[in-house]
């Protein structure tokens, strides 16, 4: 009889539930259940439907049960740095507001009134980026303070389904280091700096590990859905699942988590929290292990995800990189500029910038395209350039995981760029690495040296030569 794992997967635009098994030494997945996502505009808010999010979880549990496939456990992965507020009788305070929001506009000064943005970082290691939960609390505080007040615990949005499922509050760590919170010394919160910029301490909650088990589900989920299994925790920030999926185990290799956001970087042991990684805006999140994710966050396939909905009418992904292979547009934007954060039309901002540059106007789908994947090339080869820099090593491989590795023409731009042989693959990286959480958690391998290994051989592996 098969042991089944099921990972719930829930990116920006779409959530999935995949189902795994071992066979003859292999991972098997099995999509069972694929759902929509995507923000709301609520009043004046961004916000995510964290309601219907868990009715999705719940009915992609049912398809389980109507397969006669009950997982052992399951757990959930999602984005990073957004969360709820619950009051004392674990009602939801507010809205799930999203981190593309404009509340935390101006928030970064009001941070450094209370702590310099260069000890901000020394402390914990993490880069500036606007929507991080430091800022969105410090909006909370300047904004809706009595929703603080009432505050009695905050979970991010992982942590909260988990929490409807078995009813036990917990902080997993790779997320909880995206608040900006979190000490990489002590892998606990830093309560000395929550102190300093004025958050109720009491809100957040004890951090676990990846593989910890919280326990089963709730008797009233159980006979909704209609069986029992444990709820272990994965790496819940996706890019924390997803690095675990890269299939190798070299130290000196980089990856791309490439998805809404392209994540590139390597894993330390120890964090960089030197003024130099700070000025090159790299980050040190949580990983697997207490390994540290030594990345930056670059805009990523966000950008092509918006102008396919504004001019690409029913053209498939695949359809608009051989158009942008066929073009010769060599403008160029810069990929992590806030203008393409949460433009009104992405498409008129992508052409506004070129214009203000000097550079040729792109027209059409094609062009446009092709300045997007020739600008996050050339952002991928300028990142690995800084991270040799500061390591002080070369890079000889990048790994591409995630559904960017399905986009031929960015991955043949970014070994010519970069000059480094990529290796794309696998595409289910975030849901991989969150079962293989749960596989080691249940010791179906040794290590996570194992689990990658696996995970190598069980799945297909593009190659391109620089």
């Amino acid at each position: 009889m098969e042991k089944y794992y099921l990972a719930v997967d829930i990116g920006a635009s779409s959530g999935r539930h995949i189902l795994a098994h071992r066979k003859a030494g292999g991972m098997i997945l099995e999509e069972i259940y694929r759902f929509p996502n995507g923000m709301k505009q609520s009043g004046q808010e961004k916000v995510w439907d964290v309601d219907q999010l868990f009715e999705e979880i719940k009915t992609g549990m049912k398809k389980c049960a109507e397969l006669s496939k009950i997982p052992v456990s399951m757990g959930i992965d999602t984005w990073a740095v957004d969360f709820v507020l619950l009051d004392e009788k674990d009602q939801r305070i507010g809205e799930a507001v999203a981190y593309r929001d404009e509340r935390t506009r101006g928030m970064d000064a009001k941070v450094y009134e209370r702590i310099s943005k260069e000890e901000l970082y020394e402390r914990t290691g993490i880069q500036k980026q606007i929507f991080n939960t430091i800022y969105q609390l410090m909006a909370l505080k300047e904004k809706k303070p009595d929703q603080l007040k009432q505050a009695a615990k905050l979970l991010m949005i992982p942590d909260y389904f988990h929490f409807l499922l078995t009813g036990k509050a917990a902080a997993e760590y790779t997320n909880a280091t995206t608040t900006q919170l979190v000490s990489p010394q002590t892998k606990d919160w830093d309560e000395e700096l929550i102190g300093k910029l004025g958050y109720p301490r009491g809100i957040f909650q004890k951090i676990e590990k990846p593989g910890t088990c919280l326990g089963t589900l709730r008797q009233e989920i159980v006979k909704e859905v209609g069986f029992s299994c444990d709820v272990v925790l994965p790496a819940t920030h996706d890019t924390g699942s997803a690095v675990m999926a890269v299939p190798s185990n070299q130290e000196d290799v980089l990856y791309i988590s490439s998805g809404t956001w392209s994540l590139m970087g390597t894993e330390l042991r120890e964090a960089d929290c030197r003024k130099e990684s700070g000025e090159h805006n790299l980050t040190n999140e949580g990983g697997y292990d207490y390994r540290f994710r030594y990345l930056k966050n670059i805009m990523g396939l966000w950008m092509i995800q918006s102008v396919k909905k504004e001019i690409a009418g029913e053209l498939g992904f695949g359809e608009i990189c051989q158009l942008a292979s066929e073009c010769g547009i060599t403008s160029l934007v810069d990929c992590n500029d806030e203008r393409f954060l949460a433009p009104d039309n992405m498409t008129r901002e992508i052409r506004k910038a070129c214009r203000e540059s000097g550079q040729q106007v792109p027209e059409g789908i094609a062009q446009v395209a092709a300045v997007i994947y020739n600008s996050l090339a050339k952002c991928y080869a300028d990142t690995k350039k800084e991270l040799e820099e500061l390591a002080g090593k070369r890079y000889d491989g990048i790994h591409i995981v995630g559904g960017g590795a399905n986009a031929d023409y960015l991955n043949r731009l970014t070994a010519h760029r970069a000059g480094a042989m990529v290796y794309a693959g696998p595409t289910e990286a975030t849901a991989i690495g969150n079962l293989a959480a749960q596989m080691l958690a249940a010791k179906e391998f040794e290590n996570l040296a194992e689990a990658r290994r696996c995970i190598f051989e069980s799945f297909e592996i593009e190659r391109y030569e620089p």
